[in-house]
Formats: structure tokens, C-alpha cells, sequence
């Protein structure tokens, strides 16, 4: 009989500033037994290794993948480890600008959103596809254009909200976010964009605490249907 503790499955997730985390959806998957990586990818990441992954998600930024002037050639990196992950059968949660690295690497295109979505904004939910209603956290001024392959599960009069292409979803919302991160953000400089758009951080701040519990139900959910669908 053997001694050998059978493997547990990781997650791992890219980052692009070392204030963002796994958050919310970190913990769903560790509650599901998952072991949680982080990996900063940065110009000095030439390439991303999948081996004994299970799954990858990929965190916003603060640019925007068509942004050639400011990411790097770490951007290549981050494609082709999504590519990479499709063809190994690996499921991909992209985040926000990891929903438009997602986009792109499957084939799809990447645009200017015609406003900046900031706060808290209900979303229909999709049951069937595991997509809980929200409200979902936005700080994004992008849209994603999925390839024709994807089926779009939400969207609002900005965008495309949450697609799935083949085991993969993208979400242009930031299921991760807890108030600890937010103020992360804000320390980070993201209140100055705030208070240009009228929003007042300490507000947003204290809204997204009272939010965290039932904001961590929904997202247990769409880890669950993340994972059912991905394997």
C-alpha cells in the first residue's frame, strides 16, 4: 500500500503589479482543494511554465493589451501561455485585462469601451452556465471582441461582460476583489483615477467591505462552474 499523499491540483495565476492577488477566487479554489501560485510576470519573464498546472488565471492591469508602448514583450510571454494552456487541456480564467489577453490569444480582438466602468454594477447571471447575477466589481475602460467560437454569457451597454471560448472564460469584471485589495489599488494610485471620474474612494472602499461576504458567495460559484466546465 502505498504512502504517497495523491497530488493536489494547483492554480496558477499571473499578476502584472504586486499589489494584485488571487483574492476571492484564490480562496474558492483553495476551498476546493486547490494549491494557489503566483507568478509577477514582467520583461524578465520570457516564458511561462504549465508543468503540474492545473489551472490558469490570468489578473487585470492597470494597461490594456493593445497598450504596445507601455507592456512589454512579457505580453507574447502571457499569450502564449494561454495558448499553451488550450492546447494541454489546461482551463483559463482571464480577469479583466486576463479576459482580454484571453480574447486575443483565441483569436479575438481588443478596443477602447466606449465609457470607464468604476464600482459596483449589476450583471444578469447566467445559471446554466454558471455565471451567478451581481452585482460584479468594474474598473475597466476596454471591451473585448471574442472570436466567433465564444459564446458571450453577459453584457451591458459597455460591453461584453463574460464569455466562454472553449474550456476558457473571460470576465471583464474583477471577481477576485476584496476591500484589502481595493485599497491596495488606491494606495497604488488608481484613487487619483477615481476621484477624476467623480467616485470617492473612501466610499467605494466602505462599499466594497460591506459587499465582501456575499461577493465571496457569488464568486464560489463561479469557481464551480468555472471548474466544472473546464475540466
Amino acid at each position: 500500500m502505498s504512502d504517497v499523499a495523491p497530488r493536489r491540483p494547483t492554480a496558477l495565476f499571473l499578476r502584472h503589479h504586486q499589489e494584485d492577488d488571487p483574492g476571492l477566487v484564490g480562496a474558492a479554489l483553495e476551498r476546493r482543494g486547490y494549491d494557489v501560485d503566483v507568478l509577477l510576470v514582467d520583461d524578465d519573464t520570457a516564458h511561462v511554465e504549465l508543468d503540474g498546472v492545473d489551472v490558469l488565471a490570468v489578473l487585470g492591469s492597470k494597461w490594456s493589451v493593445y497598450d504596445h508602448d507601455k507592456v512589454g514583450a512579457w505580453l507574447d510571454a502571457e499569450l502564449g501561455a494561454i495558448r499553451a494552456a488550450d492546447r494541454a487541456g489546461v482551463g483559463v480564467l482571464g480577469i479583466c485585462f486576463g479576459a482580454q489577453a484571453l480574447c486575443l490569444a483565441m483569436g479575438g480582438r481588443v478596443e477602447p469601451a466606449p465609457s470607464l466602468e468604476l464600482g459596483w454594477v449589476e450583471l444578469a447571471g447566467v445559471p446554466g452556465e454558471g455565471l451567478p447575477e451581481g452585482p460584479w466589481f468594474q474598473f475597466h475602460s476596454d471591451q473585448c471582441l471574442p472570436p466567433t467560437s465564444a459564446a458571450v454569457l453577459a453584457r451591458n451597454d459597455v460591453c461584453i461582460q463574460a464569455f466562454r471560448v472553449g474550456r476558457h472564460l473571460g470576465v471583464q469584471f474583477h471577481p477576485e476583489l476584496d476591500a484589502g485589495q481595493l485599497s491596495r489599488w488606491f494606495a497604488a494610485g488608481a484613487d487619483e483615477v477615481a476621484v477624476e471620474h467623480g467616485v470617492a474612494p473612501s466610499s467605494l472602499l466602505a462599499a466594497t467591505a460591506a459587499m465582501e461576504d456575499s461577493a465571496a458567495e457569488r464568486v464560489d460559484r463561479l469557481v464551480e462552474g468555472f471548474l466544472a466546465r473546464a475540466a
